[in-house]
Parts: structure tokens; sequence; C-alpha cells
């Protein structure tokens, strides 16, 4: 076989139409060597080759006479000397980090862990089984793809929609795709899949991980697998069990084209990415990658240098302080947007990216590079703003370019419509666009993700029909997820035939489903919930691959319903520029007009004064939102004109009677929303609207200008 010396740079394994580069970067290594597989059952190498060559700390090498497909991994020798933070064992086969293609998957075994279990010295004890029959294996890869004439849709962020869901769990059970096609990429770019999207009004899918992941060996001894996927082990290879096709070379091609598909039909892929932890886990973890190519440059070492620094609770966290770590975290993200096209990024605990010397802080060098990036500052960036570390709850601490999963919109609402008092002050923030929390360096209401669910706790039918998580099928006695869940089971807990519990569930789903989709802000919606799905109280389904998870496309009628309700809603804040705000409410005349932007009410038909915002018994609230002046202009400079509403929220367990506020000329207002009563409604200012216990309504001006209430 012909070696040829190659070059360090790009890193990975980088076909160019007449052979492959390969580079891996190493500062700790004293030799590296390339092993070749001829086939994916081999238990052992076809043939290994030594990079001689090293230039700025990368070992590399050039063979022309390999082609994509090649299968391929890494051995590195080095010291084993975990006190020193230095965990090299070059009897373990290591996954190119840069890998664009998985070849074969992980298979657990004892072998593929650096250490030998059991042995009285512990993870000091270097262990010499050898892993090659059960190490994941890297495929190169052929990065040539027609995209034709494929554009990213660069939906504005204020005009967005966000779907949150699962590649296989999203289509497994849809009886309208091919079963082929069933929980793939392909299934999400099929005909029924792009029909409900647009029928939504979806604008984007934000889609849980699809980096390749793995199951956690523990996971694995209960039966179970890492369904969600925040287990990565390879940052730049689209996961290979989410592929129609059995061929793994040609598993980006088929992600590729399903990126393509969707984006014709005006819809932006947005993937959640976990680079805040790894699978290699802590000290007791897997040798795989990293921990065995160069350990101390990827991972935060504690002071015992034995252990890892863990702000995520999943056993390590990266080394966001090393060029060679931030470097590849960058290069993945301009992989995936310039060679995969996707339209950006939602970053899992995203807290610990920011943090330098274990504080999170918006100095950091993490949050620099992606400032001053020409690809990935161009992109969405949204944020999960938290870890498990100290200070770690970071809602509204991040910088301009980034939006927030707002956490603090998620609690207040569900507690406001769970029926807290107290909440009205707070949750007029939130449905304005919580500037308190992002008004105050430059960002807008699109700074705010707003979500009252999400693929982490309970689903949006379960918060209205469970007190208690149920996580019995998880194996782990229901120690596991949140007890924090400001849920309320509506009487009774769990399912039900009682009509009336049944009734005031199906109105408070559909009262936190208007409620999201009107406010300020970006709403993500989560999958299922539009149409009723329920995890039968499993608030971490974590590890449920199977139809605890998997959306039922089998409705009933009354789900049916609640379909067709969630997407009246969505299209009543598409078509309405009064509901998706570039700009925060300035709360004043406008124009010298008697009018202004927003205003709240209480039930008799006066504006809200400061005592009503801080009783503890107010439950109920209106916000009136003028469309005549919005004071915002279009992307063509014209003044941005709309529809005015009144938007009625009633969180008591009795009937309120809503004065309506008094417009010019007295003219009526008609019912658009009511979810208590889908009948047709109109009626004339200064008359009393019934609005029902736990119930949401929206009214319409039909024409003229609103008279402010008197205080």
């Amino acid at each position: 076989m012909n070696i040829w010396l190659g070059k360090p740079y790009p890193l990975g394994a980088t076909w160019d139409g007449q052979g492959v580069n390969f580079a891996l970067f190493s500062e700790t290594a004293t030799q590296v060597e390339l092993c070749l597989f001829d086939r994916a059952e081999a238990t052992r190498e076809a043939k290994r080759i030594v990079l001689t060559e090293q230039d700025d700390l990368i070992w590399h090498a050039y063979l022309p006479d390999i082609t994509p497909g090649q299968l391929y991994g890494y051995r590195v020798t080095g010291p084993y000397q975990p006190a020193a933070g230095l965990r090299h064992n070059p009897n373990k086969l290591l996954l190119d980090p840069y890998a664009r293609l998985i070849g074969r998957d992980l298979l657990w075994d004892d072998a593929v862990y650096g250490y030998t279990a059991g042995h009285p010295q512990g993870d000091l004890a270097s262990d010499p089984r050898d892993s090659a029959p059960f190490a994941p294996l890297a495929m190169v890869a052929d990065p040539e793809f027609d995209w034709r004439d494929d554009r990213p849709p660069r939906i504005p962020l204020h005009d967005s929609l966000i779907y949150e869901l699962h590649v296989k769990g999203f289509s497994k059970l849809h009886p309208e795709i091919p079963r082929p096609l069933r929980g793939t990429y392909a299934g999400l770019a099929s005909e029924p899949a792009i029909d409900h999207f647009q029928r939504l009004g979806v604008t984007a899918i934000e889609l849980l991980p699809v980096h390749y992941h793995i199951d956690e060996h523990m996971v694995v001894k209960r039966g179970l697998t890492n369904y969600w996927g925040y287990n990565t082990l390879g940052f730049f290879a689209p996961h290979p069990g989410y592929a129609a096709t059995a061929d793994r070379s040609a598993v980006h091609d088929e992600f590729k084209q399903m990126v393509r598909t969707l984006h014709a039909a005006g819809i932006e892929v947005i993937l959640d990415v976990v680079y805040n932890h790894t699978a290699e886990a802590d000290r007791y973890g897997p040798t795989l990658s990293w921990r065995g190519i160069d350990n101390r440059a990827y991972y935060d070492l504690a002071d015992d240098a034995r252990a890892y620094v863990d702000f995520t609770g999943c056993g390590n966290s990266p080394n966001m302080t090393n060029p060679w770590t931030l470097m590849m975290i960058m290069d993945s993200l301009r992989y995936w947007v310039t060679e995969m096209h996707v339209d950006g990024f939602r970053f899992d605990l995203a807290a610990t990216l920011g943090r330098q010397n274990h504080h999170f802080q918006l100095s950091t060098s993490f949050f620099h590079i992606i400032h001053q990036d020409p690809v990935v500052s161009q992109v969405k960036l949204i944020a999960e703003p938290w870890d498990t570390g100290p200070n770690g709850y970071a809602v509204g601490s991040f910088p301009v370019l980034w939006s927030e999963w707002n956490g603090k919109y998620r609690d207040c609402t569900r507690r406001f419509w769970k029926g807290d008092g107290g909440q009205v002050g707070e949750l007029a923030s939130r449905l304005s666009g919580s500037s308190d929390l992002y008004a105050s360096n430059g960002r807008r209401p699109f700074a705010s993700i707003n979500f009252v669910t999400s693929h982490d706790g309970f689903t949006m039918r379960d918060l209205v029909s469970y007190d208690q998580k149920h996580n019995e099928a998880n194996g782990e006695q229901n120690q596991d997820g949140t007890t924090h869940n400001e849920s309320w089971n509506s009487g009774v807990e769990g399912e039900t035939q009682d009509p009336a519990i049944k009734a005031l569930r199906m109105r408070r789903v559909k009262s936190l489903l208007g409620t999201l989709l009107l406010s300020q802000g970006v709403p993500m919606l989560r999958s299922g919930d539009e149409l009723g799905q329920t995890q039968r109280g499993n608030n971490n389904a974590y590890c449920q691959d199977n139809e605890l998870s998997w959306i039922d496309w089998n409705l009933s009628d009354e789900h049916r319903e609640l379909l067709e309700f969630t997407r009246l809603i969505c299209s009543l804040r598409l078509k309405n520029p009064v509901f998706h705000r570039r700009g925060f409410f300035k709360d004043r005349p406008l124009h010298g007009k008697e009018i202004k932007d927003i205003y709240w009410l209480e039930p008799d038909g006066t504006q809200m004064d400061d005592e009503d915002w801080t009783t503890k018994y107010v439950k109920c609230l209106g916000l009136g939102l003028s469309g005549q002046d919005i004071g915002e202009l279009d992307e063509h400079g014209r003044t941005i004109l709309g529809r005015s509403f009144l938007v009625l929220l009633n969180a008591h367990n009795e009937r309120i009677d809503f004065i309506l506020p008094l417009a010019s000329p007295t003219i009526n207002w008609f019912r658009v929303v009511d979810t208590a009563d889908a009948t047709e409604w109109a009626g004339e200012s200064g008359m009393a609207y019934p609005l029902e216990a736990r119930s949401m309504a929206v009214l319409q001006l039909t024409r003229g200008h609103i008279t402010p209430p008197p205080q």
C-alpha cells in the first residue's frame, strides 16, 4: 500500500477524488497507528499503518489507494497515568472524533474499558485486552451530493414556529408513511410529514440529537436504550439508526435529501446538539475516542486529574479553555451548516459551554468565537441556558445572537393555568416577550423561545392528568425525572372516563396551547401535544423506544378536534403581526392617538392597577393588542398594520363575566377562539363576555380603534 506524507489539515478522513488524507490531533501521544478494516464484522484490523508525520500536534498520512467506504479506527500509544490525566492505551481501538460516517456500532464488552474492572488499583490499572472486536468503526465518506438549487429558507425568528420532534418517534407509527420510511430521515421528508408541518404552520423542525450516539452500558443491561440520544460519540456523523437505507455509506446522503426536501417546502432544520459532555462518561467509563487520544486536551479535569469536572450529571465536561476542543466544536458546527445545510442549533445544557474557570460568564472564548464566525453566527443559535453546576441557571444571561429556552415562561405559564394565585404580574411579562430578561443587552422578544412542554418532562396531556411522575418503566424505582412539574391532574390521577374531568382537561390543554402560541417571542411546540399524546405520566422517557414515546396517529374524535384547534391558533398567530412583533411593547400612546400598543384589563373592563398585579387571589387577566399602529416596519420599509385583539385568560374555577373595552365607533367584538365554547359569538363594547372557568378566549375587533379603558 502506498503511504504518502499527507497534510495536517483538515482533521479527519478527507477524500479528494484520488485518495484519502487522514489527520488526528494528539499532543500527548508517542505513536499513532491508523487501523484499516476490510469488513464491519472483522475482529481485527486488516492493516496497521504507523503515522510517522506530525505537524502542529497533528499526526497524518495520505493513502492514494483508499476510497470512500473504507472502515478505520486508531490506536494511540502514550503514557497511561490517570493521576496525571493521561489515559492512553494502544489496546483500545478509538473512533476518529471527526468521523463523517459510522461503519459499525459499539458492542458493549468489558474490553472497551481502558482499565481493568475489579482490579485493586481501580482505574489506575491499564487493561491489556483488545477492544477491536467491539469498538465502533469510522467510515470514509464521499462528500459529493447534488444539492440542486437548495436555499436556506432564512425565516426571521420573530416569524418562526418551532416544532420539536424525535426523528424515529414522530413517524414510527404513521399509517400514511410507507413502512420502510417510518422512523427515519426519509420519513420526515415524506409527503404526509410535510403536510402535517405545513398545515400546522411549522417553520422549523428541531430534531432531538442526530449526532452519532450510543446507549449507556447500564441502560443496555436493563434491556433499554438511550432513546433521546443525549450521549454523543460522533459530532460529525448522522446517527445511522435513523436512516432508512441499510448502506452505511449513504446515511449522510439520506440526511441531506431530507434537508433539501424540507427546505423546498419552506421548513428549516434545527439540530439539538450535545457538546456539553460525551459518551465516555466519568473516569470509570469506556475508552472509545477522546479519552484515549488526548484526555487532558478534550476534558475538563478536576484538581485530582483522575476525576472529571461534571456540570451535566453525565460524568464529564469538555475542556472549553483548550483550543483543540474549541476547534472541534466549531468545525462540527460549520460542517453541519456548510456540508449538511442545517439552519441552526439548540445547544443542550449550554451553560456548560459558557464556563471559564468553572464559572458561567459572557467573556468566554466560546461566545467570542461564535460571535465572530462568519458561518455559525448567521444561523439560529438557541441555548438551553442552564446546567447542573454552580450558578447554572442562566436564563436571560446569554449574549446577543442567542435565543434561549425560556424556563421562566414555562414555569409561570404552568403555575397560572394550574390555578396558583399571584402569577399575573410575571405572566404579563412572559406574554409580552419577557423584556425583563432580554431587553437590557440589546436582544429582542425573539430571544425568548417560549415553551410549556418539551421532550424532557410531561406531555401537555399528562401535565393536566398527573400530579406525580410515574417513571417505573425506566427501571430506576421512579427515582429519575424531576419532581418539580407544576402540574395538576384535574381531579383524578391518570386516565379517566369521567366526562367532566375529560372536558376540563381538554379545556386546560387548549388554554395552555393558546397561551403559548399567542405570546410574544418564538413558540416551540412539542410534537404530539397537538394530538393529545400521553406517556402515561412518565416525565423522563429518555429510555423508552416504544409506543410509550412514539406518536400515536390513530386519533380519537376529541384529539382530531384538538389538532384542528391547534391549527387554528397557529394560523391566527401567523396571519396577525400583533402576535409576533420584532420589538418590545412601548406601552405608551402612539403618534398622539388615544390608543396604546398593549393594555391590561380587569374583569370590570378597567385597566389593571398596582394592587391588582400583586394580589394573590387574582387569577384572571385581559390583554389588549392594538394592530392599528404596531410601530414597526416590514422588510420593505412599509408600516405594519393589522387587526386588534383582546385575549382573556381565566384560571379561576368559576366563570367570570368580563366587560369588553370600549371601541370607537361602538362596534362588535367577535369571538375567534374560546377554549370552552366553539360556537359563534359577537357582542358590543361594554357588554359582559362569559369567560368560563379554566378557559381562554380571543376576541377580534372588526374595525375602528380602541378607546383606552379607565384606570
